[in-house]
């Protein structure tokens, strides 16, 4: 990609990379995260924060948990162990 021209042409496909496109259409990007997200945050209202890794929509979200790194990536990115998100009250 050449530097200043956001383009690029690969085997028949134009790739356009803009930073930041959602504020170009505010309205629009914001409807689009809200009904991207209601769902789950509905979902971690109705569960409680504790019993969210019973759920293995929001338990994908979590990075934290008692104090120990439960994302892999995270985990890697701070040369951290992984534990993977439990329902409270496991151990």
């Amino acid at each position: 990609m050449i530097v200043g021209v956001p383009r690029e042409l690969k085997p028949d496909v134009l790739h356009y990379c803009v930073a930041n496109m959602p504020g170009a259409v505010g309205r629009t990007s914001t409807f689009a995260l809200g009904n991207a997200s209601l769902p789950y945050a509905l979902r971690l209202a109705d569960l409680e924060h504790k019993k969210a890794a019973a759920d293995p929509g929001l338990a994908a979200g979590i990075n934290v948990q008692d104090g120990k790194v439960t994302h892999p990536a995270v985990a890697e990115a701070y040369g951290m162990k992984c534990h993977p998100a439990r329902p409270t009250g496991e151990e």
